[in-house]
């Protein structure tokens, strides 16, 4: 008996599926006219099957172009997303005065870069380090999509009991290996991690998820307290040299 035939999809996720853009670019396409199926004008919601071409017009692409991608050094203080409970988003701190002198982009800042400019992950409000902002859907989606793979890694100072000099020295090497797989949170066992002391006060983390506070709670759940966490490395971008509180774009040859 053959293989039933696949669900149709809606145009906006089999787009998103495809790389093209997110769903709300999408969307946005669509309503502009500016997407064909099989050579016609696309509707919204019209539903697509594997085998439908479909066409997105130049200008579509352009406006994606002019999207940009802006990679922060967070301070502690500053919630990645929305403000909360007094505290300002981090997004606040992209302005012109705080471009890094240093970028090798040639892009310049301008204020409509700011318009739909949205976190790609979330980095702790007591946590400083690489955050990545972005207008882009697909710079998004391949962060934080359900699918990501994309690795993360942490530079984590420790405490362990009364221990904050050397906690290497007296930590077993048994819950070391739980915090690389073995734990879980919220009902769920989590990805396996590499996990590995950087130096005698300080853990090397590399995940591929980031469930909220998800290194502080590991931490919690075999005796350490986190005293300080760095993020430095999303993929293939590095925080590198850029400055505390200050910010680049990323560059047209970078990728996640």
């Amino acid at each position: 008996m053959p293989d039933a035939a696949p669900e149709p999809t809606r145009l906006n996720k089999r787009m998103a599926e495809l790389g093209l853009c997110s769903r709300r670019e999408a969307d946005e396409w669509i309503a502009q006219g500016w997407v064909k199926v099989n050579g016609r004008v696309a509707e919204m919601g019209l539903k697509v099957g594997p085998a439908d071409h479909i066409e997105v017009e130049r200008r579509a692409q352009e406006r994606q172009q002019q999207r940009v991608t802006i990679l922060l050094h967070k301070p502690v203080g500053y919630v990645s997303g929305q403000a909360e409970d007094g505290h300002e988003p981090a997004v606040v701190l992209v302005h012109a005065r705080s471009h890094w002198r240093g970028d090798p982009s040639r892009q310049r800042f301008a204020p409509q870069q700011l318009r739909g400019l949205a976190p790609a992950g979330r980095l702790d409000i007591d946590s400083v380090g690489l955050l990545v902002l972005t207008q882009d859907g697909r710079v998004a989606r391949q962060l934080i999509g359900e699918d990501s793979e994309v690795e993360k890694e942490y530079l984590v100072r420790v405490s362990y009991g009364d221990l904050a000099q050397n906690p290497q020295a007296a930590f077993p090497r048994e819950q070391l290996q739980r915090l690389r797989h073995g734990l879980s949170l919220d009902g769920q066992a989590l990805k396996p991690a590499r996990v590995d002391w950087q130096n005698p006060e300080q853990l090397r983390f590399v995940l591929t998820e980031g469930k909220k506070r998800q290194i502080r709670r590991m931490c919690e759940m075999v005796g350490l307290k986190v005293v300080g966490l760095k993020r430095i490395r999303i993929g293939r971008v590095m925080l590198g040299k850029l400055p505390l509180g200050q910010w680049r774009y990323l560059g047209d040859a970078e990728r996640f």
